[in-house]
C-alpha cells in the first residue's frame, strides 16, 4: 500500500539496513541505497538501530508521522509460555540482609542495646542476646514491608532503583512472606524469651512503620517526625528487656534519639531533593526548604538541654553534661551553617558529623552511667 509521506526531516520512520556487520539507520526517502559507514554523511540523519521489518508498518499515519506497530512474536500464541525464575539458594541470605537494610537494623539494635547497658540492673548477657535478635527481626520485617510497599516509587529514585524489588531479584510475594516471618519470629521471641511489654513495643514499632510512616511519605512533611518516633523507640525496649517497665532514663534515651535524627535526615535529603520530588514524596526539603533547615538547626540546639537531663534523672553522672556538651556545640556548629547557607558542602557537612556524634554521645553515655547500689544488691542476694 502507498502513503504520500511528508518531506524527509518530518519522517520519524528510519528504515535499517546491515552494513560490514553494522547496523545503520537512514531516511527512507533519502537514498535508495545506504552510504558508506565509514563516510561521514551530514545531508540525511544517521542512527544506530536495530532492524525494523517494513511490513511491520501500520496502514495508517497520524499527523504526517508513520506509525510502527510491535511485530507478533515468533510461532503461535499457544506456545508462549512464562517462564519461572530461580533464585540460586546461595545468594538468599545476602538478598534477605539488603531486604532488612543491614545497615539501619544493625544501627537499631546496638541503639536498643544502649537501652539494656544504661539500665539500672546487672546485666544479663543471654537476656540481651535475645532481645537483641528479636529487636533486629522486628526491624527486618518493617524495613521489608517497606520497600514491597515502595516499589513503583524506588525505581524512580537513583538511591534507591536498585533495591531488591526494583531489580527483581525477589518476587513480591517471596519477599512478603519473609518479612511476615521475620515479624512473628521477632515478636515471638521477645515474648517468649524477653517479656511482654518488649514484644508489644516491638510489634507496635512494626505496625507504626508499616501502617504509618510509609503512607504518610507520599502525603505529609509530618512523616518525618513519625519516622523520628519509630526510630527512638529501640532504646525503650532495650531497658523494658531488663527492667520489665518504662524509666525515666529510657524516655531520656529516646529523647536523645529523637532529637538526633532531625538534622541526620534533613542534612541527608537536602541532596536528595531531586529523587524525592521525582518519586512525590511530601519531605520539607521538597516541599518546604524553609522549614528543613529551621527544624534541623532547631533539634541541633534541643540536644543541649536534653543531654543536661541525664545527670537529673540518674542516669550518668555530671561529667556526661560536661561532655556532651562539646559534642553538641559543635553539632549546633554545624546545624547553623546548613541554615545559614545550605547548599551540597554545609549540608554533607552536617550529615557526616551526626554520623559521629551518635556514637560519641553513646560512649559518653557508657563511661559516665551512674552506679547502681550494688551493696543494697548485695544484701538483698543474703537474704534467706
Amino acid at each position: 500500500m502507498h502513503h504520500s509521506l511528508p518531506r524527509c526531516y518530518s519522517i520519524t520512520l528510519l528504515a535499517a539496513v546491515r552494513l560490514g556487520g553494522r547496523t545503520i539507520g537512514r531516511c527512507c526517502l533519502c537514498s535508495s541505497s545506504p552510504t558508506n559507514p565509514k563516510t561521514k554523511d551530514t545531508s540525511t540523519p544517521r542512527v544506530i538501530a536495530r532492524p525494523v521489518d517494513i511490513t511491520s508498518v501500520s496502514d495508517r499515519s497520524l499527523d504526517g508521522h508513520i506509525v510502527l506497530r510491535q511485530p507478533p512474536p515468533v510461532g503461535k500464541a499457544d506456545d508462549v509460555e512464562w517462564t519461572p525464575e530461580y533464585v540460586e539458594w546461595k545468594k538468599l541470605p545476602f538478598l534477605y540482609l539488603k531486604l532488612s537494610k543491614y545497615k539501619l537494623s544493625a544501627l537499631v539494635v546496638l541503639t536498643a542495646l544502649s537501652g539494656a547497658v544504661m539500665a539500672p540492673v546487672p546485666c544479663d548477657v543471654s537476656l540481651i542476646l535475645w532481645a537483641s535478635l528479636g529487636t533486629g527481626l522486628c526491624s527486618a520485617s518493617a524495613n521489608t514491608f517497606n520497600q514491597w510497599m515502595e516499589v513503583p516509587f524506588d525505581s524512580q529514585m537513583n538511591r534507591t532503583k536498585n533495591r531488591v524489588f526494583v531489580r527483581g531479584l525477589l518476587s513480591p510475594t517471596h519477599g512478603f512472606t519473609f518479612g511476615v516471618i521475620a515479624g512473628l519470629l521477632g515478636t515471638s521471641v521477645l515474648l517468649t524469651q524477653v517479656n511482654v511489654l518488649t514484644a508489644a513495643i516491638g510489634a507496635t514499632n512494626i505496625l507504626l512503620y508499616t501502617l504509618v510512616y510509609t503512607p504518610l511519605k507520599r502525603i505529609t512533611i509530618v512523616n518525618t517526625w513519625i519516622g523520628a518516633v519509630v526510630g527512638s523507640l529501640p532504646p525503650i525496649m532495650g531497658w523494658a528487656a531488663c527492667t520489665g517497665s518504662i524509666g525515666s532514663g529510657s524516655l531520656l534515651l529516646a529523647a536523645i534519639l529523637y532529637a538526633w535524627q532531625f538534622p541526620h535526615f534533613n542534612s541527608l535529603s537536602w541532596n536528595l531533593r531531586g529523587d524525592y520530588s521525582r518519586a512525590g514524596y511530601q519531605m520539607m526539603a521538597v516541599t518546604n526548604p524553609g522549614l528543613c533547615r529551621r527544624v534541623a538547626l532547631r533539634y541541633c540546639l534541643a540536644t543541649i538541654p536534653i543531654c543536661m537531663l541525664a545527670p537529673w534523672c540518674g542516669l550518668t553522672s555530671w561529667w556526661f553534661a560536661f561532655d556532651s556538651f562539646f559534642v553538641n556545640a559543635f553539632l549546633c556548629y554545624r546545624g547553623w551553617q546548613f541554615y545559614r547557607d545550605p547548599n551540597f558542602q554545609t549540608s554533607r557537612r552536617l550529615f557526616y558529623f551526626t554520623l559521629f556524634h551518635l556514637p560519641l554521645l553513646m560512649a559518653f553515655l557508657f563511661l559516665n552511667k551512674s552506679n547502681p547500689d550494688t551493696e543494697h544488691s548485695d544484701n538483698e542476694r543474703t537474704l534467706p
